[in-house]
């Protein structure tokens, strides 16, 4: 068994954390898992905003305990995130990874590209076993559902091609290494704002353009934001500790989330508590002039933290960082 620590199991990756991140972004770190796990011992809940490639990085690994854990109640993500969880699943083995690829020239990414093989830093997703798979059963869904008359969102589609079964004879990696799947089990709430700039987006729409589909049966980032609204003031009312935000990246899978808190309680007037945890791990320098990219206190202006929020931010890579927080909060 492994240690504990005020209840807690801790393991030798949670002590060593303990011991050696004193100081500047090690500190940060640190203090903000110790926070989190703090918040979720407590009885609140944790939203997850991810953008960046963090799919394609394979953040499952170790997003999909966290999710089967009760560490994460909901998920605000990419459209490319949504997808390509899905894509490493069923076309992993396949995959080229691109050890040297600082080094690539132009004409060295077109020859990429005449393969089919799409480079995301320094992996390429192949075309035709990964995006290309993928599509072909989602289009029997989105076609089914416009022959039903029915409206859903991005993720519901996926998650009932996962739960069906589509792509359990295609899976090449562990399945317990997918988060998607994870969150499909559980059916946990995912918000996609911006969904239509990924992949199987651009796919749904061509598909619109020739007439093939509708573009009714996809529900849109309006329909997100109602159905966040709703879970945020359901969720709020029975989480002890209020709702944590923990954001990977800038940009929509942040912004758009972040912001139902001002809505409800300033346009709606439903008087919900503020976002009760705040951090962001980001390799952007702050900037003043962004959203998303703004410090922390700058939140609280904008009715979205309140001054004794917990708030940390981590300037470092996500890929190193997050796994390290979740094998805290893990007590790995």
């Amino acid at each position: 068994m492994p240690p504990t620590k005020g209840g807690i199991m801790t393991g030798k990756l949670t002590s060593f954390i303990e011991s050696n991140y004193k100081h500047f972004n090690a500190a940060a770190l640190a203090n903000a898992a110790c926070a989190y796990r703090d918040h979720i011992k407590k009885g609140g809940k944790m939203l997850l905003a991810m953008g960046g490639a963090m799919s394609t990085a394979e953040l499952g690994i170790s997003l999909a305990d966290m999710i089967r854990s009760n560490k994460i109640h909901a998920i605000s993500c990419t459209g490319a995130n949504l997808e390509e969880d899905i894509f490493n699943l069923v076309a992993h083995k396949h995959y080229r990874k691109v050890p040297h690829y600082r080094d690539l020239t132009p004409l060295n990414e077109y020859q990429l590209f005449k393969k089919k093989l799409n480079r995301v830093t320094d992996t390429c997703i192949p075309e035709d076993k990964a995006m290309r798979h993928v599509e072909s059963a989602l289009i029997k869904r989105w076609r089914a559902a416009q022959i039903r008359k029915e409206r859903k969102f991005p993720h519901e589609f996926l998650y009932e091609a996962i739960i069906d079964g589509d792509f359990s004879k295609s899976c090449q990696i562990d399945p317990r290494n997918s988060w998607l799947l994870a969150a499909a089990g559980k059916n946990l709430p995912l918000f996609v704002p911006g969904w239509e700039d990924s992949t199987l987006g651009n796919v749904f729409a061509a598909q619109c353009i020739e007439k093939k589909l509708s573009p009714d049966i996809m529900k849109s980032g309006i329909d997100y934001m109602m159905f966040l609204a709703a879970w945020y003031c359901g969720t709020a009312r029975n989480a002890r500790q209020g709702i944590g935000f923990f954001q990977i990246g800038g940009g929509i899978a942040g912004d758009f989330p972040i912001c139902v808190v001002p809505m409800l309680n300033l346009d709606l007037r439903k008087k919900v508590p503020l976002w009760g945890y705040f951090c962001q791990i980001s390799d952007s320098i702050t900037s003043y002039g962004s959203y998303s990219g703004a410090i922390p206190n700058e939140k609280i202006t904008w009715g979205k933290l309140g001054v004794r929020s917990p708030k940390f931010v981590i300037e470092s890579d996500a890929t190193i960082v997050a796994p390290l927080i979740f094998a805290y909060i893990m007590g790995r």
